[in-house]
C-alpha cells in the first residue's frame, strides 16, 4: 500500500483567521491589546501549547508562569473549538487531488500538532474527513513532530508500505527527514525560512501539481 499523508495547518487548509480570532479573544480577556495577524501566523506548527506560549511572550506575560500558560492554553482552545471553520477555507485544489489520489489506490492520512479532536472536526466541518484512513494529532501520542513517531504511527495504521508526507514548514520537513520519508513542500503555506534552507525532494505552489509529485517520488527507488 502507497500512502500520502498530509499535515494541516498551512497544508490542506488556511486556518489563520480562526487561530488569529481565538488568539486575540484570549488577550481581550485580560484587556490586553491583539497581536496581528501575521506575527500569530509565524507563531504556528508546533502545536497549541507552544503557540500559546509565543503569543503570551509577544503580549508581554510570562510563557515561564506554567499555572498561567496552562490555563490560557485550555482557554484558547476553547475559543477556537467555539469557531474553528468560521473564517478557515480549504486551499484550492485540495479536495480534486484528494479525490483523484484516493481513486488511484493511494492511502491518505493526516499527521498535524494539531489537537485531534479539533482536527476531526475542521476536517468533518469542510467534509473531508472521510477522506482520510488515519489522522494522528498533536495529543494522539506522548511526543509530537518533529519527532517522527506521529508520522510513522500514521503510515502504520494505514498499513503503509511506503508514504510520502506533504507539509509546508520546517517542522514538517524535519519530521520527515528524521521519519526518513520522501517530503513535498507546499511553498503557499505557513512556512518562515527560505525554502532552500529547508531540505526537501520536492517543492509544490498548487496542488494540481501534486498527483504529479507523488508518482514520480513513488518511482525512485527505495532508500537502502
Amino acid at each position: 500500500m502507497k500512502a500520502v499523508i498530509f499535515d494541516l495547518d498551512g497544508t490542506l487548509i488556511d486556518s489563520v483567521p480562526d487561530i488569529h480570532a481565538a488568539s486575540v479573544r484570549l488577550l481581550e480577556d485580560r484587556d490586553l491589546a491583539p497581536l496581528p495577524l501575521a506575527q500569530v501566523r509565524s507563531f504556528i506548527g508546533n502545536g497549541v501549547p507552544k503557540l500559546v506560549e509565543r503569543v503570551m511572550g509577544a503580549a508581554g506575560l510570562d510563557p515561564g508562569d506554567r499555572a498561567l500558560h496552562q490555563r490560557m492554553t485550555a482557554e484558547f482552545m476553547c475559543h477556537y473549538e467555539a469557531a474553528p471553520a468560521e473564517k478557515t477555507t480549504v486551499f484550492d485544489g485540495v479536495r480534486p487531488v484528494l479525490a483523484s489520489l484516493a481513486r488511484s489506490g493511494h492511502a491518505l492520512g493526516v499527521c498535524t500538532n494539531k489537537p485531534h479532536a479539533a482536527t476531526r472536526s475542521i476536517l468533518a466541518a469542510f467534509g473531508l474527513a472521510d477522506a482520510f484512513g488515519a489522522i494522528v494529532g498533536g495529543d494522539s501520542l506522548p511526543v509530537h513532530k518533529p519527532d517522527p513517531a506521529p508520522l510513522l504511527r500514521c503510515a502504520e495504521l494505514l498499513g503503509a508500505e511506503r508514504a510520502v508526507y506533504v507539509g509546508d514548514s520546517a517542522v514538517d520537513a524535519e519530521t520527515s527527514k528524521r521519519a526518513g520519508l520522501p517530503f513535498a513542500i507546499f511553498t503557499e503555506g505557513y512556512r518562515n525560512e527560505p525554502l532552500e534552507s529547508l531540505p526537501h525532494d520536492r517543492a509544490f505552489s498548487h496542488f494540481g501539481e501534486l498527483e504529479r509529485i507523488v508518482a514520480e517520488l513513488f518511482a525512485q527507488p527505495v532508500s537502502a
